[in-house]
């Protein structure tokens, strides 16, 4: 029995006709922001780059929300979790939801110490 799928994206703002150009359209999203990403990275803006917030560089946090954006149109079109039953999507979306901030604590706090630490001269740089 065939399935049906929603074909929209943007919450349905825009609409397909068939899941031949949602993929297009889906693939061609993921690329706009790969090539977004790339183009920041080779770049690097100074006023991306001269200014922080929470430790980190404006710059980097635009590729984690970047990255963030592209993991969740991943998971939604192309494993198909829009066509599932909302308890399944919250679970897998809340579990790697709340890995994420996990993760980005550990990072900041853990680098700040270290950077701490090198800064202050505890230990010298030996690599």
């Amino acid at each position: 029995m065939a399935q049906d799928h929603n074909l929209a994206i943007f919450r349905g703002k825009l609409k397909f006709k068939s899941n031949v150009s949602k993929i297009w359209g889906v693939f061609i999203l993921l690329s706009i922001i790969t090539i977004v990403e790339v183009f920041l990275g080779i770049t690097k803006p100074a006023f991306l780059t001269e200014h922080h917030l929470f430790a980190l560089k404006y710059l980097n946090w635009i590729f984690i929300g970047l990255t963030i954006v592209k993991a969740y149109y991943i998971t939604w079109d192309f494993m198909h979790m829009r066509d599932e039953k909302m308890g399944l999507r919250r679970s897998v979306v809340w579990t790697a939801g709340f890995l994420i901030i996990y993760l980005l604590f550990i990072l900041l706090v853990e680098g700040d110490y270290v950077f701490e630490v090198y800064k202050n001269g505890y230990v010298k740089f030996d690599f």
